[in-house]
């Protein structure tokens, strides 16, 4: 998995660059603010402010201290283009607010073997006997905050860049601790926050029609909620999805 997922990274990003190319006048001129919705859908859509929604497929991987972590999930994306076309040279663009809502999402951890230990008041050191943990971990995720500028450039590719927060539920406290945690930790917390990063592109079928491609980085931690956090740093996402703009 991880070398299919970096091969699809290399292809995004050679799409990304390519879409981020200058124009120059004889190539394509400046499109007038009634854009031929065939020929030029990026700019169409730009002066009409549109709302746009889709489904979306997640895969991705840990790094550091987590990178045998994997991960896959299944989404909506729903967003409202707010702003007029602004901004200096490559930054041009407008800013847009969505919200993603994940029915379907699974992390793949090592299992092993986990001793939890307590500490009663006044008592021993009690410590329960080895039960497995880790595994494939299934729950549900909501982003509730994206907001994304979108540059406004090419004819049919339109690249993207945003900031994002959002919550996971997960069926077991994830991540898993071990192989012995402190005492008194019973585990992390079944609900996580996703603070994360992420660049993409849109690439035009139809003129209100669209392919989208992206990358995130996310990091994954209860902010100190749950029995402890040790988290997940960083994990990259890539996804791929289809739009449709009104």
């Amino acid at each position: 998995m991880p070398i299919s997922l970096r091969r699809l990274a290399a292809l995004f990003v050679l799409a990304l660059a390519a879409s981020c190319v200058p124009r120059t006048e004889a190539q394509s001129p400046s499109p007038s603010p009634a854009a031929d919705p065939a020929a030029d859908p990026v700019h169409a859509l730009a002066s009409s402010r549109p709302f746009e929604y889709g489904a979306f497929a997640n895969g991705g991987f840990g790094t550091g201290n987590r990178d045998t972590y994997k991960f896959f999930d299944l989404g909506v994306h729903a967003g409202k283009v707010l702003s007029p076309v602004f901004g200096p040279g490559l930054l041009r663009g407008q800013f847009e607010y969505g919200v993603e809502i994940v029915p379907f999402w699974q992390a793949y951890t090592p299992q092993y073997r986990r001793v939890n230990c307590y500490l009663p008041p006044g008592g021993y050191d009690t410590c329960t006997g080895p039960y497995p943990t880790g595994g494939t971990y299934t729950g549900l995720s909501i982003t509730p905050i994206i907001l994304r500028w979108n540059l406004i450039h090419g004819h049919r590719w339109m690249p993207w860049l945003q900031g994002a927060g959002g919550l996971i539920w997960t069926n077991h406290k994830f991540p898993p601790v071990g192989p012995i945690p402190a005492f008194g930790h019973l585990g992390t917390s079944v609900f996580n926050f996703t603070p994360q990063f992420g660049i993409g592109v849109q690439y035009f079928v139809r003129p209100r029609q669209s392919i989208s491609i992206g990358a995130n980085a996310v990091h994954i931690s209860n902010a100190s909620l749950g029995d402890s956090n040790p988290g997940v740093n960083a994990s990259v996402q890539l996804s791929i999805g289809y739009t449709w703009w009104k």
